[in-house]
């Protein structure tokens, strides 16, 4: 069950990264994290206003590790990835997020002493090789894709490396506090955040137009990217890490930029080619080799199956 609630969470932020692509050439990148975060609280305190009192004093004595993680995810991870797609292509931005699962084992080994397995670094390591043959187009030597870095580029290797800090520190988060209250928490810190950034941003450049932003497609992309990834996405992929564990968990994130290339096939049209069934295989392996529990871990699981039988 949590590899499905990882896998459906990455399928719904590889849709952000299709959908973001799209809104920011009309819309303000920081208008449109701080728009995507307000109507994400309104949401979600309003589902969940009653479980957010009920945890509000175990959340109160963790307030700054709930601020820290939501400044992570909500609000720097895709703050530098609207700024960033303005300059740089989604196919950079998918090449930067394919490095968390190692950023996420290099923090976990130097902050955690947490002992990383064989298995996971094959596992890493190939998936990682399924999506750099994705971006490349099946062409791995061809340096091209990084020949032009631009400020894009940094922005987008900003949002990678804040994801894959709020993924490794996750696990610092209290288990007492439930996800639906945690995830509607961040989401209001995230407004909070954002808010004032917006109101420096309108001084400093002014009022955009408005009129401009609504419209059909506007909306929906911004409907999409509130109940989607803002909501489910970080709902499910807390609740699966919280299973599974980052080091094993964040080899999902692999899934992001893979579906973000089936969705643009599906919906903007894009060519279909080997190269994209090549690398899905190859990043399923890898996936596939991360899940798999060690065998002293299975042995351990079966013992103590047999003790409570």
């Amino acid at each position: 069950m949590p590899y499905l609630l990882l896998s459906l969470a990455a399928c719904f932020w590889g849709g952000n990264y299709v959908i973001g692509h799209l809104l920011v050439a009309e819309v303000n990148p920081i208008v449109l994290s701080a728009a995507r975060w307000v109507f994400t609280a309104l949401l979600l305190m309003t589902l969940y206003f009653r479980q957010v009192t009920e945890q509000w004093p175990v959340m109160k004595k963790s307030f700054g590790t709930i601020v820290f993680l939501a400044l992570c995810g909500q609000v720097l991870f895709p703050l530098t990835l609207y700024i960033g797609l303005q300059y740089t292509t989604s196919l950079n931005a998918a090449i930067y997020m394919s490095t968390t699962p190692a950023l996420v084992l290099l923090i976990n080994k130097f902050f955690f002493k947490e002992r990383i397995s064989a298995r996971n670094i094959a596992g890493v390591i190939l998936s990682t090789v399924g999506v750099i043959w994705l971006v490349s187009q099946g062409d791995m030597i061809n340096a091209r894709v990084f020949a032009h870095l631009n400020q894009g580029d940094f922005w987008t290797m900003g949002s990678a490396l804040s994801w894959a800090v709020y993924c490794a520190f996750l696990r610092i988060k209290p288990r007492e506090v439930k996800g639906n209250a945690f995830v509607a928490v961040s989401a209001l810190l995230g407004a909070i955040v954002l808010i004032p950034v917006l109101a420096l941003e309108l001084i400093r450049n002014g009022m955009p137009g408005w009129n401009s932003y609504a419209n059909t497609g506007v909306v929906t992309g911004l409907a999409y990217l509130v109940i989607f990834p803002s909501w489910l996405s970080y709902l499910l992929w807390n609740k699966g890490i919280s299973a599974i564990g980052a080091t094993r968990g964040e080899i999902y994130s692999h899934l992001i930029p893979l579906s973000g290339g089936l969705f643009s096939v599906m919906f903007l049209h894009v060519a279909l080619h080997s190269y994209h069934l090549v690398s899905a295989l190859v990043i399923m392996c890898g996936i596939a080799l991360c899940s798999r529990p060690s065998a002293k871990k299975a042995r351990s699981s079966t013992w103590r199956e047999k003790r409570v039988n």
